[in-house]
């Protein structure tokens, strides 16, 4: 595990950037006709694992005709619910451009953070996507895209915290992270590695939960990623986020491992949308730059 103050995973793009991508499994090819992929509906049951026969330079997805990414839906501004039961956000609206490039109709399926991870592991949806990091343990079990975007993993207190810098979280007794995520592996890896032991952290549901753990006083500190961590400090009176980063790492698109072609048709869009400024647009729309 790499010291936590020096972490910077998979560079890719500098600025903020994101992708999405497209189908494995039993379904169309990537030039089906559909529906606006812009559009998005709810999750459908379990999907027919992937077909690791697919042809090089053809790639099928787990329902014709459609993308299913899943994701976790509570990562503002990346994924999240609105009032309607629909999805917005940056990684829905990238998906829904890398979708439409592919002829496909976007599907968010959402659940929680390590489910979609082990969906998309198992070839039960196409793709995750949810602020992925790439780890050398996710690498073993799944393939990534290119990186889309760069995140910043912060630390939330209160206001009058003594918790003040990333050395201060040493003396936490408790920390607080969303379970399954970057924040939780490198919060709970020993103190050898950088960490802090598991016995100083408490995983969540998520990110919401962690924060409402450290208004209730449960726990001493949040980990978690900078743009959320702006979401709740804005909505949570009394809380504030350190100045002082506590990781830097990219964000990457998962799907079942040796999927190529998914992996190629993916890649080739990103690069069409980073290169046409879809994707910054997208970024700009949610995160307004200081």
């Amino acid at each position: 595990m790499k010291n936590l103050k020096k972490l910077a995973l998979l560079g890719l793009t500098a600025v903020m950037s994101l992708s999405l991508l497209a189908g494995c499994g039993n379904g169309s090819t990537g030039n089906a006709e559909t529906p606006d992929a812009g559009e998005t509906t709810p999750a459908t049951e379990s999907q027919a694992p992937a077909d690791e026969t697919t042809p090089a330079g053809e790639f099928t997805t787990v329902e014709a005709g459609k993308l299913h990414m899943s994701t976790n839906a509570a990562f503002p501004p990346y994924e999240m619910i609105k009032d309607d039961g629909t999805f917005e956000g940056i990684d829905v609206e990238v998906a829904g451009a890398i979708a439409e490039k592919l002829g496909l109709e976007l599907v968010v399926d959402d659940m929680g953070f390590d489910a979609a991870l082990l969906a998309a592991q198992n070839g039960q949806s196409d793709m995750v996507m949810a602020g992925v990091t790439v780890t050398d343990e996710r690498l073993e079990v799944m393939d990534f895209s290119d990186s889309y975007a760069t995140g910043v993993q912060v630390i939330i207190v209160k206001e009058d915290s003594p918790i003040q810098t990333v050395d201060d979280l040493a003396n936490a007794d408790m920390i607080g992270t969303q379970k399954a995520t970057t924040g939780y592996i490198y919060c709970s890896d020993t103190p050898e590695n950088g960490g802090y032991g598991e016995d100083h952290v408490t995983g969540y549901e998520s990110g919401a939960l962690a924060i409402q753990a450290l208004i209730n006083d449960q726990v001493d500190a949040v980990v978690i990623d900078s743009a959320p961590a702006e979401e709740f400090v804005a909505a949570n009176e009394g809380l504030k986020i350190l100045e002082t980063e506590f990781a830097v790492e990219d964000y990457a698109i998962g799907v079942k491992k040796g999927n190529t072609a998914l992996l190629d048709a993916i890649n080739g869009a990103l690069a069409e949308l980073i290169e046409d400024g879809t994707v910054q647009s997208i970024v700009d729309k949610y995160i307004t730059a200081d």
